[in-house]
This record gives structure tokens, sequence and C-alpha cells, in this order.
């Protein structure tokens, strides 16, 4: 099974970047350039990533396509084609993003997020997208969120199937879903539900962990892998039987490379208890 996360160490060349994913365990990357960059330097980390057997499992766009702004909006269309463009160009994985957001935050809550105008409005962005970067071979996803679509593997089979689009695919992020006590306490039982409904569609897929705190009303913190509530045997099981073995499982959102070394090793462990190589 494919394995990644965050390079920590520093690089002068495309080659000592891959010798340092290698070096963190690691055989999936996130590419570490945007699609401004020098086509020499893109092809450069290109072909260190295929040499050093290296899958690039996504490129971000991270930005917010219902942004209320025109002009705001033109500008992360415009980025979203770039980074769909530039992962076709390499071979990545897929290119994700959130839905977005009618928040004043790019991927804040809002009343009307969870609505059919926001359902209607995100079908037709992903469209605009796809159309635009026109991909052979990659996908654009949508990274799953608390508070706005998809956030059930219903909703996102819904998407899917108004999008309906080949180069439209799925990007799972568990912990992003357990959005309370009910399902985080379960998260073997939601693995199972997003794999089963999705698994033929997945990309890529972000490992972290949750929490849920005493503190009243109901608080969920992430954390890092092995210290919150993720049945990790569940979800690595689930990624290994995926029909596409370049899908990756890539650490997110911890800033301390300790936190990337540790995640990375209980990782690991689950992993071989499982039967499972990485």
């Amino acid at each position: 099974m494919r394995f990644g996360g965050l390079i920590f160490a520093k690089w002068d060349s495309p080659e000592q970047w891959a010798l340092a994913a290698r070096q963190a365990g690691y055989s999936g990357v996130y590419f570490p350039v945007d699609y401004r960059a020098d086509t020499g330097v893109i092809d450069g980390y290109v072909r260190a990533a295929r040499a050093a057997d290296l899958v690039i499992s996504e490129i971000g766009v991270w930005n917010n396509l219902l942004e209320r702004d025109p002009a705001r909006r033109a500008a992360n269309f415009e980025r979203a084609v770039g980074q769909l463009e530039l992962a076709d160009y390499v071979g990545a994985n897929c290119c994700v993003n959130i839905a977005g957001s009618y928040s004043d935050q790019w991927d804040g809550p809002h009343p009307d997020n969870l609505t059919p105008r926001a359902f209607d409005e995100i079908v037709a962005t992903t469209q605009r997208v796809i159309d635009a970067a026109r991909p052979k071979r990659t996908f654009y996803t949508l990274e799953p969120m608390p508070w706005m679509y998809p956030d059930t593997a219903d909703s996102y089979l819904a998407l899917i199937r108004a999008v309906d689009r080949p180069a439209f695919a799925a990007h799972v992020d568990i912990v992003n879903i357990l959005s309370s006590p009910q399902l985080a306490y379960r998260s073997a039982a939601v693995i199972d539900e997003w794999f089963e409904k999705l698994g033929p569609f997945i990309r890529s897929c972000h490992a972290k962990d949750i929490r849920l705190d005493t503190k009243l009303t109901v608080h969920l913190d992430e954390c890092r892998p092995g210290t919150g509530l993720v049945d990790y045997g569940a979800y690595v099981r689930r990624v290994n039987a995926l029909a596409d073995k370049n899908v990756c499982l890539m650490l997110e959102h911890m800033t301390e490379e300790e936190d990337y070394i540790e995640a990375t090793r209980f990782i690991k462990g689950v992993a071989a208890e499982a039967g499972v190589r990485l």
C-alpha cells in the first residue's frame, strides 16, 4: 500500500527531495510546486519521483469556488484549473479542493452550505473546472467536510452522478466526517460505508485522527494518528483492498516533524499487524 506525508528535510534538488521522502518512509508524495513553476522544474520533480518509485498522490487547490466576491472567485477558478492541468501533466492520482463555502472564511461553516442551492452551484463549478482543464490522466476530487458537501458517502455519490464527468472522482478524509460522538465512536463502520459505496472512485486518502473532549457542548479536535478514535486497522485494510494499488494514505495537518515520525511509526505498526506492507 502506498503511504506518504509532509517532507521536513531541506532539499536543493528534486533528487534530494525524493531521497528525503524515501528516508521518511514514504512511497507517496505531495507535489512540491504549483502550476506557476517553470516547466523544467516541474519535469525535474516528475523524473525524481519516478526514479525513486514515488507516487504523486495529489495536488491541492485549497481555495473557495463559492467565494462571494466575483474577482476573487475568478482568481480561485483560474488556480483550480491550473492545478488540475498540472496534476494531469505530472500524472498525479488526483487534484483536490474543497467544494466551497458561502462563509467569509474560505472553508468555514455557513447556514447555506448544505442546501440545494449550494449543491447545484458545486455541481456547476466542478463541471466548469473539469471542462476547462480537460484532464486525461488524473481526476478532480473534493475533500469531504463536516459543514459543506460532500459530507456523507451518499452526498458524494449524488455529486458524482450530478457532475457526470469521467474525470470527477472521490477523495477520503475520514476525520472530516466524524463530526459527532455517534460517528466518532463508530469510525470503523463509517470507514466501511465510505469504501463500500465509493471504493471504485477513491483516488487519495488523508490520515489524521480525532478525539472527543470532555468540554460541553460537543468538542472534537484533530490529533496525531494513534492518539484518537479512528480505527486505523479498518482504515489501512480498506485502503489496501482498493483495486488501484497506487492510491495513497497521506499524513497531513501536523506542524512538527516529530509528530510525522510518530504517526508514521504508528501506521506502519498497524499495517504490519494487518499483514499490509507499506
